[in-house]
């Protein structure tokens, strides 16, 4: 039963990070209004920096896609984790941390790299 909450919650957030990935390129979903002016700041220095963005987009396309399929999961955390802990960071930072997706985003990936443990140890094992 926990398996299958897993798989259903990964391929939830794997498809969410696709969707935000794509919508960094192609501007779908609209930038809320009340927005704070400290975020509105934060997005421009870093669309200041040509590469991030794109860069940023990229790995939640590829991780999210890798991480919807249980075969590739392990793999696609570990693309993801940075991710969404810079967006964690980002949200805690500017003090709206449940205001969105990204905790529930952080504990779903951080239960499967917990839970792909096994796959990992062949990577730190000597």
């Amino acid at each position: 039963m926990k398996d299958k909450i897993l798989m259903v919650l990964c391929g939830l957030v794997g498809l969410g990070m696709v969707v935000f990935g794509l919508n960094k390129f192609l501007n779908f979903m609209p930038v809320p209004e009340d927005m704070p002016q400290a975020a509105k700041d934060a997005f421009g220095h870093l669309m200041g920096l040509g590469w991030l963005m794109p860069l940023i987009a990229m790995g939640e396309i590829v991780g999210g896609a890798l991480f919807a399929f249980p075969k590739t999961r392990a793999l696609g955390a570990l693309v993801l984790f940075p991710i969404v802990v810079g967006i964690v960071a980002h949200d805690f930072h500017m003090g709206d941390l449940f205001a969105g997706p990204a905790p529930v985003f952080f504990l779903v990936v951080v239960w499967a790299i917990i839970n792909s443990k096994d796959q990992y140890m062949p990577m730190i094992k000597q």
